[in-house]
């Protein structure tokens, strides 16, 4: 087709499609289908339309419209697969926000999951039951549940009892034809028998013929005694007789090429909560190997290899252990995981580990340690090398990642020969770790595709690995990562040929026309993984060692509106390599910069979740507010006039409060809506929107009271947020006080003598300048605030309350001296709570927890406190970042919405809902359908003074 009739063919499909879909949700501006198309792969494909489906119906009209066209098309999860599984140049189908149900079954021995599932999700919805899905990858608290299933997916416990493919249940599946199949449902398997009649008779014949070749099923069997992900599930055909489980099983590790999963039940495995571990030295890959073998009959979690390049990676990086700092040339480690299901169990495993590995050589005496922090230090030497070598690398470079697997009696042997072929090709900076016991094992190397040579080197490089691993060794070229588009040439060469005509067999019986997920899995092209590949130019210091994994995508407030911050990086990464053509990509340019303002930029909640969750720290925030700063220049001077009568600014502030609580009063909420909808829209979005939930004035001249009563506790610094000295209470029968008045009642109640910060209505973070690009100001006003409680606390001699938790992060990252301001949290938790009596509140109180507390590693003491004062506690699932984000939820107030969007149905049925930004409150009340307050309201009601 060429590109002329081409495009009228997906304007047509698009067209067609606004008969099933909003228009809103059929997408192909240039901006949107970069940003969307991205996966974690280093391949780059940029589809012509993205659609977003929501239901099943939606899915099988796209499915009918996309055959009625022979245009091939792609599902989606969460675009964390490594190995370009999930990219399309044609119509990619994205998981809408409706693909989330989750339920637990049999009082948690089943669980039955829909493909938009986070797979930390499952687990936590297991949790109580002390149970967990099988799977688990590395990217757990990342990665979907499709994607999951779609890839069978392992990780570093699961090895081949537990993954998916021996997990699965039943499942609910959608073919290429649109035909849906249930196997839980006994109805729908018996009309799927009637109407597939002829599908379901084709492959139980090609079982039936695998079976009669004895040379071949032997082969299968053999295959999957190791972790094998290459090619289609051939094990189903050597397992099962019946064209149903044949069908259910062959959905495992399809990579979305036979068709969708609409939902899957897994068999749910113990969680065995008593866990020890060992971070064990060896003197040598040998000796390493050795105790692996040794290690395999014992009743191990998981036993993870580190090469001696690898521990090199993280040597002084934070956290890592001092033992590492020093080793002599070729150690070798093992992370050596046991797990019990009681303490005594634990300790009778422990013992027969030790045994089994008594007599081999260590680099120091082998010790387990039950403490969760050290196991937590264990686990992050091995979960740090992936990016270690993703930080390292010269800007311009990928990371290759991939996954084998060697049979265990050949692993000692086999990781030497693979060293070697990385030698030989002059790939020494990679570094080898993975899942000893399954003989699986990574490697990761940075690698260029720009240069010349590279692509020859890389492509000899991979030519010897699958001839090694493949043939010679008879291992598995993807042992949990997924065949993609990177190892879909070597398929053949990995199986021979009649094991692969048997795939493309499954393959035509499934999607005769070939339109599901093209060239993934399957290729007659031998040099399919050296196409499209992706480019990583230099864009900005702040974001060049991003991987584009996509971990950061779960926690980040827009995801839902506009962008992540991986697809943020990977426009701004194309406007940079744009901006290097000059004329030949000026037009392109000037349409994705046009774009980016809103997608990216404005609706950036800068938060700093994403850094939490990102394997090499990136703050895209601070590259948001970076584009705001260059953007804002101008706007430098005002700024400083505001900072420099920031009195003023926030007695003005609370003048607009009350003229607004006046035109409601006269106007109702509707009438003042409509005006404000009016004004917003005359002003071009300049003038923030007014809100239902907006608040009355604080009532600032409650700071100049003094202390109550004897100070029995001491003195301290309380300093009230600008927010809270603007932002009063709400419409809330309950609590008639504002953060303020809460907090000064409750520390008299403690016993505190408060001393407030002369000049108290001047002060200010900073951070509503930082959030704007005016990085001066902010910095200023830090400092300001800083000498104020210099002065006020005596040096430091007084602890400092700061009633607002973004605040305190922004002091805390600023202060230069060795002053510590608490957050309402960790001061109440760690300060209140003991100097008053408690009784809980007969009450269900709905929690949120903040972004800046959650970066502060709050959430266990928060979640302590309101537990302290209240019969139940809930913490809604997946709201992390509420994206009020100071002032955009009256500026960009649909992130707001989009972020809080099911919040009101998870709190349903609490009595109110309790967090420590007052900004934040505002929208969670508006949102959840409760009010939202201080935690320390909630502290303030449950106390009493002690006698």
């Amino acid at each position: 087709m060429s590109a002329t009739p081409r495009a009228a063919a997906y304007q047509a499909l698009k067209h067609a499609l606004r008969d099933h879909l909003p228009a809103a949700r059929l997408i192909d501006d240039p901006l949107r289908t970069l940003a969307y198309g991205t996966d974690a792969s280093f391949y780059r494909l940029v589809p012509r339309l993205v659609v977003r489906v929501e239901s099943e119906p939606e899915l099988q009209a796209v499915l009918a419209e996309c055959r009625q066209r022979r245009l091939p098309l792609t599902f989606r999860a969460a675009g964390t697969s490594l190995s370009g599984q999930a990219l399309t140049d044609s119509v990619l189908i994205q998981l809408g926000k409706t693909w989330r149900g989750a339920e637990v079954l049999d009082g948690g021995e089943s669980i039955r999951l829909e493909p938009g599932v986070i797979g930390a999700r499952a687990n936590a919805l297991l949790a109580p039951f002390g149970r967990k899905i099988g799977p688990d990858p590395a990217s757990l608290a990342s990665c979907m549940i499709g994607g999951i299933a779609a890839n069978n997916a392992s990780g570093m416990c699961c090895g081949t009892a537990q993954n998916s493919y021996q997990t699965v249940e039943d499942m609910r599946v959608i073919l290429p034809d649109g035909a849906l199949l249930d196997t839980a449902d006994a109805a729908s398997v018996a009309a799927f028998r009637e109407h597939h009649a002829d599908l379901l008779q084709r492959l139980e014949a090609l079982a039936a013929g695998v079976r009669a070749n004895t040379t071949l099923a032997d082969r299968i069997r053999h295959k999957y005694r190791l972790k094998n992900t290459t090619g289609y599930a051939l094990n189903s055909l050597v397992d099962f007789a019946d064209g149903i489980e044949i069908l259910k099983h062959l959905m495992i590790g399809s990579e979305g090429t036979l068709g969708f999963i609409a939902s899957i039940t897994y068999r749910s495995v113990v969680d065995e909560a008593n866990k020890a571990a060992a971070l064990a030295l060896f003197p040598d890959m040998a000796a390493a190997c050795r105790a692996t073998m040794l290690l395999k009959p014992t009743p191990v979690s998981a036993v993870e290899l580190m090469d001696h390049a690898a521990l090199r990676s993280v040597q002084g990086m934070s956290g890592m252990p001092e033992a590492l700092n020093d080793l002599p040339e070729g150690a070798t480690a093992l992370l050596i995981d046991v797990r019990g299901n009681s303490e005594a169990e634990l300790e009778a495993r422990l013992g027969q580990v030790q045994d089994a590995v008594a007599d081999v050589a260590t680099l120091s005496p082998l010790s387990f340690t039950r403490d969760s922090t050290t196991y937590g230090t264990y686990w992050k030497v091995r979960k740090g090398l992936f990016p270690a070598v993703g930080a390292v690398r010269d800007n311009g470079t990928t990371v290759v990642i991939e996954d084998v697997a060697f049979p265990i009696d050949r692993l000692e042997e086999g990781v030497a020969a693979l060293s070697g072929v990385f030698q030989r090709h002059g790939y020494d900076d990679a570094i080898l770790f993975g899942h000893a016991l399954d003989g699986n094992l990574h490697f990761v190397f940075p690698q260029g595709f720009e240069k010349p040579g590279e692509t020859e080197r890389y492509q000899a490089l991979m030519d010897e690995v699958a001839q090694l691993v493949g043939v010679e060794y008879g291992g598995s070229l993807k042992a949990e990562h997924g065949t993609g588009r990177n190892m879909a040439p070597y398929v053949e060469l990995e199986w021979g040929c009649d094991a692969y005509q048997l795939m493309w067999d499954i393959k035509t019986i499934f999607d005769p026309e070939g339109l599901i997920n093209p060239e993934v899995m399957l290729s007659r092209d031998p040099i399919l993984h050296l196409k499209n590949l992706k480019p990583l130019p230099a864009a900005d210091p702040l974001i060049d060692k991003c991987i584009e994994c996509g971990f950061c995508e779960s926690v980040c407030p827009s995801k839902q509106l506009t962008l992540t911050p991986r697809q943020r990086i990977v426009v701004r990464r194309e406007l940079a390599r744009l901006e290097a053509l000059g004329a030949e990509g000026e037009a392109r340019l000037a349409e994705l910069r046009d774009a980016y303002q809103y997608q990216a930029v404005d609706t950036c909640a800068a938060d700093g979740l994403c850094a939490t969750q990102c394997p090499v720290d990136i703050n895209t925030g601070d590259l948001m507010r970076a584009v705001r700063h260059d953007q804002n220049r101008h706007q430098a001077r005002m700024a400083r006039l505001a900072g420099e009568h920031f009195a003023s600014t926030t007695r003005a502030a609370r003048g607009v409060l009350r003229l607004a609580d006046w035109g409601r009063k006269l106007m109702g909420d509707a009438g003042m809506q409509a005006m404000s909808r009016a004004a917003r829209n005359a002003s071009g979005g300049r003038i923030p929107a007014w809100r239902p939930g907006m608040p009355a004035a604080a009532p600032v001249r409650v700071l100049d009271r003094g202390s109550y009563g004897p100070a029995r506790a001491g003195k301290v610094v309380y300093l009230p947020s600008c927010a809270t000295r603007m932002f009063g209470t709400g419409r809330d029968p309950q609590e008639a006080r504002s953060v303020m008045e809460v907090t000064l009642a409750l520390l008299d109640k403690a016993g505190f003598e408060v001393v407030v910060p002369s000049e108290v209505s001047s002060l200010c973070c900073g951070m509503a300048f930082q959030s704007k690009g005016q990085f001066e100001e902010g910095d200023r006003k830090a400092a300001e605030v800083e000498r104020a409680l210099l002065a006020a606390s005596e040096n430091g001699r007084w602890p400092i309350l700061c009633d607002t938790s973004p605040c305190t992060l922004r002091l805390g990252e600023r202060f230069e001296s060795s002053l510590v301001a608490h957050d309402p949290v960790a001061f109440a938790h760690d300060q209140l709570l003991a100097r008053l009596d408690i009784t809980p509140l007969p009450e269900r109180v709905a929690l949120h927890v903040t972004c800046s507390s959650t970066r502060m590693g709050l959430g266990d003491k928060l979640h302590a406190l309101a537990a302290a004062c209240a019969r139940e506690v809930v913490v809604p699932e997946g709201i992390d970042c509420c994206g009020f984000s100071g002032d955009k939820g009256f500026t960009v107030p649909e992130l707001n919405a989009s972020a809080l969007d099911g919040l009101a149905s998870r709190v349903a049925g609490c009595d109110a809902g309790y967090s420590n930004s007052r900004t934040c409150e505002i929208g969670l009340t508006e949102h959840g359908g409760i009010p939202y307050r201080s935690i320390l309201s909630l502290l303030d009601r449950a106390s009493r003074p002690k006698p």
